[in-house]
């Protein structure tokens, strides 16, 4: 039986967007495509075929892009995917969009957009692709992927090593791993945390420049502390540290304190920064003295460096299906047995309490 088409619609009211984006996702097989230079005209296109995806700007006459998404998440819940202009103003932007439902955001420049949006044709169609699975409508049977750059694993970040972390210390450590989806459930979990619990360390699939702003965001409605790693940041019970766009975090220990460094190096599993390299430090630093947390995203990251812990001796959780807006990455680590427990969104602070 032949694959139904992904129908795509590309909100821009730049005409080089939609012109570009509009020939990429013709020429992808099961793509269908149409595009509308700003919500008002969308919306009228909307009421006569309902897309699959939207690729929304969110700078835009008319009506802009955040009030769009809001109407639409209240009326039609629909996957989003952000395509926004790289500024700090449209970082904060962008976050509203994420907490107010989008599922993925892909960045462009102001400058060189049409070079920039060439280049990135795998990643925007496998991103729209997998928006088109999220769990905002029915799934869709899971179609051809599109050709990748070649995959690279934790071993180009953090060579194995035979090092084992200290038996026990005093200190815990919590690592989060999570991409699509991830953003709201984050906030989910850590506006309930309180004041006290275990250091957490997490990645956020997210492009570079955006997690600063999003961890101001969080940081403003928890009661932990929340900010953007820095070499050297060390980890603290209140504190959350979220790994910076486009670097890997890596857990480090000094006697019986841990710390972070931030790093360069290439994409492992095509994302930096990437949860495997993290998951994997935090085998090697902390081992029994860690809880390993997978949750919402597309692809298996994570997958390798969870059994990892898991090896090392840590606890090692995956937010279960029921509750996750993507299953992909909780579902490969528990195929690949690095699970010990699946559960649900709201039982996550808990267990990160618990695990004190």
């Amino acid at each position: 039986m032949a694959v139904k088409p992904i129908q795509v619609l590309v909100v821009d009211d730049s005409a080089v967007v939609r012109q570009v984006l509009g020939a990429l996702f013709a020429q992808t097989p099961d793509f269908e495509v149409t595009t509308a230079s700003d919500p008002i005209i969308a919306m009228e296109r909307m009421q006569r075929a309902w897309p699959d995806v939207l690729v929304l700007d969110v700078e835009m006459p008319r009506m802009d892009g955040l009030t769009f998404l809001r109407k639409l998440m209240h009326e039609r819940p629909t996957p989003v995917v952000i395509c926004s202009t790289l500024t700090e103003k449209g970082a904060r932007t962008t976050m509203e969009a994420l907490a107010a439902g989008a599922v993925a955001i892909v960045t462009k420049p102001r400058l060189g957009l049409k070079q920039f949006l060439g280049e990135a044709a795998a990643e925007l169609v496998a991103t729209v692709r997998g928006a088109a699975q999220a769990r905002l409508h029915p799934r869709r049977a899971p179609a051809e992927p599109a050709p990748v750059p070649a995959k690279l694993n934790a071993d180009a970040v953090l060579p194995p090593s035979g090092a084992r972390a200290m038996s026990q210390t005093t200190e815990r450590i919590v690592a989060l791993g999570t991409s699509t989806g991830g953003t709201q459930a984050l906030e989910r979990v850590l506006t309930a945390l309180p004041r006290v619990c275990p250091g957490i360390v997490l990645v956020q699939h997210m492009p570079e420049r955006f997690t600063a702003a999003f961890a101001q965001r969080l940081d403003s409605v928890c009661e932990v502390e929340v900010r953007e790693a820095g070499t050297g940041d060390r980890v603290i019970p209140g504190r959350v540290l979220i790994a910076p766009g486009g670097r890997h975090l890596v857990l480090r220990r000094s006697g019986a304190y841990y710390h972070v460094d931030v790093v360069d190096g290439p994409p492992v599993n095509r994302h930096r920064p990437s949860v495997d390299v993290l998951f994997r430090s935090v085998a090697r630093a902390a081992g029994a003295n860690a809880t390993g947390i997978i949750m919402t995203g597309m692809g298996d990251d994570g997958a390798a460096g969870l059994l990892e812990m898991r090896q090392a001796g840590s606890r090692t959780l995956a937010q279960d299906e029921a509750s996750c807006v993507v299953y992909g990455m909780p579902k490969e680590a528990v195929r690949r047995g690095s699970v010990e427990r699946s559960v649900g969104l709201d039982q996550i602070a808990r267990e990160i309490v618990a695990s004190a």
